[in-house]
């Protein structure tokens, strides 16, 4: 059984007396352990399928079943519940909080669930190679190390689905070629679904499988073959 199946869905937007429709009834399923890369244009409607695969964005129609669970057939609180045991986010911007140091940023989702533990957040910052920025404020990190902390924090809840949107677009080619690596690498250890939104097929590579969204539905059979 997939772990997530999404069927049908479709999203659209109004924008004053404009219709637009951004997801066009896809159908996709994605398998547990599997690292799937969302490619596309601007404006393709890759964003948006990632959160509604999510639980942030509720299809206008459709399904999205995670291990058996119809999401958003739960209410609110149950699928804030759910999300916040089985899933993590990692965005383009680090939304780290200012004044927190790295480990206290990486204890937030901890605290969330209720189950702060110190020795699990500086253990997810000694995978990412900060060991020695415990204490330091994001404005004392570089780009590169602000992303770690966030793919640090993602990871300390040990989830089985991590969503990732764009965690490579605020840096340059070096580093976003060696975050992308270490974000596939901490997931295969920890045997977690990844699911990518990029736009870089260059980066797109190193996963399982590549899906190419364009127009709102996913080209080609779902599957696309990068030479």
């Amino acid at each position: 059984m997939s772990l997530i199946k999404a069927t049908n869905l479709h999203r659209g937007y109004s924008v004053g007396k404009k219709r637009i429709e951004v997801l066009h009834g896809i159908d996709l399923s994605i398998q547990k352990g599997e690292k799937v890369f969302l490619c596309g244009p601007s404006g393709a409607g890759k964003t948006t399928l990632m959160y509604t695969l999510a639980g942030l964005e509720q299809p206008e129609q459709g399904s999205v079943i995670i291990d058996g669970i119809d999401l958003y057939k739960l209410s609110k609180k149950q699928q804030a519940k759910l999300r916040n045991a089985r899933m993590s986010y990692i965005f383009q911007n680090y939304y780290l909080m200012p004044e927190l140091t790295a480990l206290e940023n990486v204890l937030v989702p901890a605290m969330i669930g209720g189950k702060a533990n110190t020795d699990a957040a500086k253990a997810a910052l000694d995978r990412v190679g900060l060991s020695h920025r415990y204490d330091h404020l994001p404005a004392e990190l570089s780009g590169g190390e602000q992303q770690r902390v966030a793919i640090a924090r993602a990871i300390v809840n040990q989830p089985e689905m991590i969503f990732a949107d764009e965690p490579t677009g605020n840096l340059d080619s070096k580093n976003g070629e060696q975050v992308m690596q270490l974000l596939l690498e901490l997931a295969s250890q920890d045997h977690a679904t990844l699911i990518v939104v990029t736009h870089d097929l260059s980066l797109a590579q190193f996963g399982d499988r590549t899906l190419i969204v364009k127009d709102g539905n996913v080209a080609d059979g779902e599957v696309a073959t990068l030479t």
